[in-house]
């Protein structure tokens, strides 16, 4: 079945292009995972050139919504913990090995309404219901991180219910919820350890952390989560390369 672009359109034609595939994949028409038509077939189509499809399938790709599979085609991006734990976590030993900190018992939810703080991050009215969840992550047996984190409960009917979560949480949203997290902001601040997050990272009183405060968003441009990780970076650093 063809599909017009608009001729009246002022935006280029790949970008209408793209338009109508990102809705497909909105949608659920494309799920995780699924292999999508290729440059030739969307330019068949919508009726443009070869290379206009495949300038709308390079943007996809460049948001990391959809991947190249050499000599197999493009398939929407799947969350794996594997790829979740690469992708989002920065975090690196001292002599440049990635540190993948676990959480061994995932963390149980609860609910309860937004802070000002959390109604702020995640753009929430006052008072909405938020679900919470606070975990240690370890670096083999050594406490590494404390986490909590927000989440907007609208979008997760059902979480807070269950008795703990996953070590990464990204699949699940994915998987259960068709929640697609796209990207993610951070802001890095130094901080001392209070006396609750000492004594869960086994640390002294006042010992020296980094925050990490992330805001991760998925299509559309929602807010998906609010995380805040405490982190004691004895023998590593926080490394992010710049393309």
């Amino acid at each position: 079945m063809s599909v017009s672009v608009n001729a009246a359109d002022p935006r280029p034609l790949y970008a209408q292009v793209r338009e109508t595939l990102l809705e497909r994949i909105k949608n659920g028409h494309w799920r995780p995972g699924q292999i999508i038509p290729n440059e030739f077939d969307i330019a068949a189509e919508f009726n443009v050139s070869q290379g206009t499809a495949r300038k709308a399938i390079d943007t996809l790709a460049t948001d990391g919504l959809v991947i190249r599979r050499q000599g197999k085609g493009t398939y929407v991006v799947e969350h794996t913990p594997a790829d979740i734990m690469f992708r989002f976590f920065q975090l690196y030993s001292d002599d440049g090995r990635p540190i993948k900190p676990q959480a061994p018992h995932g963390g149980r939810p609860s609910r309860g309404s937004a802070t000002t703080d959390e109604a702020k991050a995640l753009d929430l009215d006052p008072d909405t219901a938020v679900i919470r969840i606070e975990r240690v992550r370890f670096n083999g047996a050594t406490p590494l991180v404390h986490e909590t984190i927000v989440l907007p409960e609208v979008h997760y009917p059902g979480l807070a219910d269950q008795p703990t979560v996953p070590n990464t949480l990204y699949d699940l949203f994915q998987r259960q919820y068709g929640r697609m997290v796209v990207r993610a902001e951070e802001r890095l601040l130094p901080v001392l350890a209070s006396g609750s997050i000492a004594r869960a990272l086994a640390v002294a009183e006042g010992t020296p952390l980094l925050r990490i405060d992330r805001v991760a968003y998925g299509l559309d441009d929602q807010r998906l989560e609010w995380r805040v990780s405490l982190c004691h970076l004895d023998g590593g650093h926080y490394f992010v390369r710049l393309k």
